[in-house]
């Protein structure tokens, strides 16, 4: 067996952009077969490529690397003789017993590689251009979804589509964040678009007052009231961003907090958007059931006395404090807003799931945030 082999696996899986764990043999305590320096590229379903000792260590190894690959964290274990297999936390490494009558003892760092995650950008703005061109310098790969998007304006990314049909978009992409930046040209489009692809995490670039009009569209419409209440409005991070790259900086903030599986802290303005959203499932439901029971409850009269779907939602949607989309400064929010928050106010929100194992994303900023982290 060649134990450098490992090397040349691992340039083949990550060029096929596949999972895999680089597994080192950190120290070893006679006897083993393992010796420290030891390399082995090991993949999920179980092959090793390299050496990292016998047999009686590899389903340990197996074992920590599916789970290393499910939440992208690297582990160190120990594998050392036991009259059991159990295995045991001890903190700053996880512990195998090994029955095997070979003895010896091996300390082990696995190290997860993660395919890169596909960030899709749509929109052909000032903002989406910039944010293509940043993202892959944090490691992520770009889709570009435009209506007539030409690739050769889009040389970063890896994917360019031109149409932001829904069907189109769905049965091409698969990804698990996304940024809408269409910036006033088929706007409710790209969030329907962007709404289709199921992404763990969804920024919309926009002034919080222009969110919760289209927002509310998009439920009128038909859209998911728990999906579109997960939009990220105003995106960004709160840097005092003017210009399209420092915006697109901001979002870019938030997608890798989001990635690294950092706690969501939002202002108040979007809390209050996503109880708006939650309020339009629940009026919609209440008044579908109260016109079926008024229609069905008289024998003389054929007319539905519930108010229509688009006007309890209206009802349902609070307005939400305003910000300018780029300027960076919040306006007073409307007087029928029941109580306003102040700029010091967060609110924590269940956060959205991230790759693999990334429960949570961050989009830290004060109520004075725009849609673009000014």
């Amino acid at each position: 067996m060649n134990r450098n082999e490992w090397i040349t696996q691992a340039a083949r899986l990550q060029s096929a952009d596949q999972p895999f764990a680089l597994v080192t043999v950190l120290s070893a305590q006679a006897p083993t077969s393992g010796k420290a320096g030891d390399k082995a590229v090991v993949t999920p379903d179980g092959q090793i490529h390299g050496w990292i000792g016998g047999g009686c260590a590899q389903p340990a190894v197996i074992k920590t690397v599916r789970r290393a690959l499910l939440d992208g964290q690297p582990r160190k274990i120990r594998i050392a003789p036991s009259d059991e297999s159990a295995e045991r936390d001890l903190g700053d490494v996880l512990e195998f017993g090994m029955a095997c009558h070979s003895g010896g003892t091996l300390e082990l760092f696995i190290d997860p590689v993660m395919p890169s995650a596909t960030l899709t950008v749509v929109g052909d703005s000032p903002v989406a251009r910039a944010l293509v061109g940043l993202a892959p310098r944090v490691g992520l790969r770009v889709a570009v979804v435009a209506q007539g998007a030409q690739a050769a304006d889009f040389p970063d990314a890896d994917t360019v589509l031109d149409s932001d049909d829904v069907s189109e978009v769905s049965a091409r992409l698969a990804s698990p964040f996304v940024v809408v930046a269409t910036q006033g040209r088929r706007d409710v489009q790209g969030l329907k678009a962007a709404l289709a692809l199921q992404p763990q995490g969804l920024w919309f670039v926009a002034s919080a007052r222009k969110a919760q009009v289209l927002l509310q569209s998009l439920v009128a419409s038909g859209e998911d009231p728990a999906a579109v209440a997960r939009i990220v409005a105003p995106a960004g991070e709160f840097i005092g961003a003017q210009t399209p790259e420092e915006i697109a900086l901001s979002v870019l903030t938030s997608v890798v907090a989001a990635r690294r599986g950092r706690e969501s802290f939002v202002p108040a303005a979007q809390a209050a958007l996503t109880s708006s959203m939650a309020s339009v499932s629940s009026a919609v439901s209440v008044s579908s059931v109260a016109a079926s029971a008024a229609g069905s409850s008289s024998c003389c009269s054929t007319t539905a006395t519930s108010e229509p779907k688009e006007a309890a939602s209206a009802k349902a949607l609070a307005p939400v404090a305003a910000s300018t989309c780029c300027g960076g400064v919040q306006k007073a929010a409307a007087a029928a807003t029941a109580p306003a928050a102040t700029a010091s106010e967060s609110v924590v929100v269940p956060a959205v799931a991230a790759e693999p194992a990334l429960a949570t994303a961050t989009v830290a900023a004060s109520a004075k945030s725009s849609c673009c982290g000014g």
